[in-house]
């Protein structure tokens, strides 16, 4: 490191816990970032200015009016701006020394495996289930650990998902493709700015953990938010041994 980055990142250095070998990883680092709305936003401003060395920033949407008022990525003056794009110029305006790549397109199929397989650790900060199942489908086949995040309304939720440790829950375990589950958008129904700050926050907070190697993250454990009352609660669930997601994994 040189002397710009001791002095740019010395209150991390500052701790035990991290030092200049936690800093380096972070440095060393690839994030995948699945998303930059709502949670991405704060999620992905943490992560440049924490020094993460590489951040991919996927989103297939462009900026609205109606995002501003909790996606701090964009501004008035990006309006109709790729997403991605809008973020990587908010991104290198905080730390030039990241590089960030923008995808433009909605990942699936190949490319989103390939991009998963390069990544250190994927954020899904999407907003429909079947982008996230297919995030966990492509974060199990590769090992590659998965901080998943949701806000609507007043509600927040977040989860580590990491099938690099034996016996681990996979997103599928928790909430089960096929299953009648209502999925509501913000679009719709509306969500608490704050919110999404809140647990782009913690998801961020996340992904350096498993980075530097320090702390305990939220594996088996979903972490709710009631954010009229300012309550959290954890609850705490296990593998599906007849997942077909990660039992048939392990198995292979």
């Amino acid at each position: 490191m040189n002397d710009g980055q001791l002095l740019r990142y010395s209150r991390h250095i500052l701790l035990d816990e991290v030092g200049i070998e936690g800093q380096e990883r972070l440095g060393q680092a690839r994030v995948l970032i699945v998303g930059a709305g709502g949670l991405g936003s704060p999620a992905a401003l943490y992560l440049a200015s924490a020094g993460v060395g590489r951040i991919t920033l996927a989103d297939g949407d462009t900026v609205d009016l109606t995002n501003l008022q909790r996606q701090i990525l964009h501004t008035l003056e990006r309006v109709g701006q790729p997403k991605a794009v809008s973020g990587q110029t908010a991104l290198r305006g905080i730390n030039p020394e990241v590089t960030v790549a923008a995808i433009t397109t909605r990942l699936a199929g190949d490319a989103l495996a390939a991009q998963v397989a390069e990544a250190d650790v994927v954020l899904d900060c999407c907003d429909n289930f079947a982008t996230r199942h297919a995030v966990n489908r492509a974060c199990v086949r590769h090992h590659t650990p998965l901080v998943s995040g949701a806000a609507i309304r007043f509600a927040g939720q977040l989860a580590v998902f990491d099938s690099r440790r034996d016996h681990t829950p996979c997103y599928n375990c928790l909430f089960p493709e096929g299953d009648d589950v209502e999925e509501v958008r913000c679009a719709v129904m509306g969500v608490f700015a704050p919110l999404t700050g809140i647990i782009g926050a913690m998801q961020a907070a996340e992904a350096l953990k498993l980075i530097i190697g320090v702390g305990e993250v939220a594996v088996g454990r979903l972490w709710l938010l009631d954010g009229l009352s300012m309550e959290w609660r954890s609850v705490r669930f296990g593998r599906d041994p007849e997942c077909p997601v990660c039992a048939c994994d392990s198995l292979s």
